[in-house]
């Protein structure tokens, strides 16, 4: 996010944007941009299809696990596991040759694999970047696995994942925390060192697992006296080579290397892992609508060929379905939300601005109607005692000034307020009684309480909403930034407002839920301490935030 960011529409935007909407995406990109849009779809290799000639493992020379391993999206029955062959990570191919590749991969009871529970071979093939996204099925519920790849004589690291349990189990507690926000050149990804040890069960990011922007020589404030890197990063990602190549240089960060194999990751995006701000297909800066859907075609593709994602989120072309569901037995449904590929435009030109008419529009969107029916419709037939929203922007109300009225931010929900009605109703229809959304987004840690009447501190308390500070983005912050004041005093329903980096962990049980802000003093140097900044519960039937 960048706050005071504007977007400068052309005179003719909207309409480009009403031929866009007229003809339909696929056939708006085929019809303006054909030539770039058919060699990028037909770069995908045939299923049953020899797409490109095999390379003899045996003579990959260096480590091709670089980047380490992952999983994610975990099942009661099954795990994706992932990896992606670099032997030499900032180098456009990988330090590849446009081959196939055979990787052998193991799953175990034990982290010495003595207990093979599967194994088998995967094909890393050129036009995926070497990435290896396995789905290993018929696995017991609720256990914990270990798991590793093989190339040739080179072994990578070993990951640790877990099945979850059977859909309708009744499970005791849930522990997973939830991260947000890494810019690389903000400071060192220290949280995640510390998240590697934390004793949880799941990750769940937020968005803005990579920045576009230009990254310098030097890593900017990380300050590394024993590496230069190639100039190739230093410009904004815009095409599949640069995005590819962005995954490579966070993936290489050992201590998000470390995080991703001690736990599943469920992950989602915002705006930065495509542009800045971006909503639908509408770029924040004036580019031809057809130009940026080719942009964030590239873009989502690396996203799902970097990240443990499953075979229903492959994307095509532009567009990619990333909101899902995941289940926790009868203890807790997640629903995770896509709000930046189907949201309308922000109002009032985006940044932060007076609220208008135009925010409590009924025909704005910030889901989108097709994604906003499907959690609607999920809660209707949620049995689950805790309902959890993984999402990008900032829910609750959050008034910027003590003016009334005051400032609002028109990428967040308050930009958006006729859709969050929508879902606040929504959920009181569908008797939702233990409500939780996990926002990323802002690089601060809020609580709040989500109020019915946010206007109304008296008005029914419809759930809480827990905001996860930043990794590095904002480098190393401050406990109480200049705005504490202003921001706690507009705003009662603001359990917490602390600006350091770190991450959330929460406990779910059967009658209460426990929140747990965890902050590193420093991001600009390595290895700082972490603390538990503040904690807090909510229980079962009595949704509000408490000092724990």
């Amino acid at each position: 996010m960048t706050p005071a960011a504007h977007k400068h529409p052309s005179p003719h935007a909207p309409e480009l944007r009403a031929v866009a909407r007229h003809i339909g995406r696929r056939r708006f990109l085929t019809a303006t941009g054909a030539a770039a849009a058919l060699a990028f779809a037909v770069n995908l290799p045939t299923a049953g299809v020899a797409s490109a000639a095999e390379l003899d493992a045996a003579k990959i020379t260096e480590d091709p696990f670089t980047l380490g391993v992952a999983s994610g999206d975990p099942q009661p029955g099954s795990v994706l596991l992932w990896t992606r062959l670099a032997p030499v990570p900032y180098q456009a191919d990988g330090g590849l040759p446009a081959e196939r590749v055979t990787v052998h991969w193991e799953l175990a009871h034990d982290d010495r694999f003595r207990r093979i529970v599967r194994r088998g071979t995967a094909t890393a093939h050129p036009e995926f970047d070497h990435t290896v996204h396995v789905e290993v099925g018929h696995l017991a519920a609720d256990r914990v696995f270990y798991y590793r790849f093989k190339a040739g004589s080179w072994i990578s690291e070993t990951g640790r994942t877990r099945t979850v349990p059977a859909t309708h189990a009744q499970v005791s507690g849930l522990k997973f925390a939830a991260v947000s926000c890494q810019a690389y050149t903000d400071g060192y990804f220290t949280a995640y060192g510390h998240l590697a040890e934390d004793d949880v069960d799941v990750v769940f990011h937020l968005g803005d697992y990579l920045y576009e922007y230009a990254v310098n020589s030097v890593g900017g404030y990380r300050n590394y006296t024993d590496r230069v890197l190639p100039d190739l990063f230093n410009h904004e990602t815009v095409n599949l080579e640069d995005y590819r190549l962005r995954y490579a240089l966070y993936k290489s960060d050992p201590d998000l290397r470390a995080a991703h194999a001690a736990h599943p990751f469920v992950v989602t995006w915002d705006d930065h892992e495509t542009e800045n701000n971006y909503a639908d297909d509408i770029p924040e800066n004036d580019v031809p609508p057809e130009e940026f859907l080719l942009r964030r075609a590239a873009a989502y593709r690396a996203y799902w060929e970097n990240q443990p994602l499953r075979r229903p989120q492959q994307p095509e072309g532009p567009d990619m379905q990333l909101y899902r569901r995941l289940r926790w037995g009868r203890l807790a449904q997640f629903d995770i939300l896509d709000t930046r590929q189907y949201r309308s435009d922000q109002a009032y030109g985006d940044g932060l601005d007076l609220p208008g008419p135009e925010i409590d529009d009924p025909a704005r969107t910030m889901t989108g109607e097709t994604q906003e029916r499907w959690l609607l419709d999920g809660w209707r037939g949620s049995r689950a005692l805790w309902n959890v929203v993984p999402q990008q922007v900032n829910f609750a109300q959050r008034k910027l000034d003590l003016t009334n009225p005051a400032r609002l931010s028109m990428d967040s929900w308050d930009g958006y307020r006729a859709s969050r009605r929508r879902i606040l109703d929504g959920a009181k229809a569908a008797g939702i009684e233990n409500l939780m959304v996990l926002t990323g987004d802002v690089h601060v840690a809020y609580a709040y309480d989500i109020k019915d009447d946010f206007d109304d501190p008296a008005s029914s308390t419809l759930g809480t909403e827990i905001v996860a500070t930043s990794i590095s983005s904002g480098r190393d912050g401050a406990d109480k930034p200049s705005t504490w004041d202003t921001y706690t005093g507009a705003n009662p329903h603001m359990k917490l407002y602390n600006g350091r980096r770190g991450y959330v962990t929460v406990e779910l049980g059967r009658e209460l839920a426990r929140v747990d802000f965890k902050t590193v003093t420093a991001v600009t140097t390595p290895g700082a301490p972490i603390t538990t900044a503040a904690s807090f519960v909510t229980e079962v039937g009595d949704q509000g935030l408490k000092p724990a």
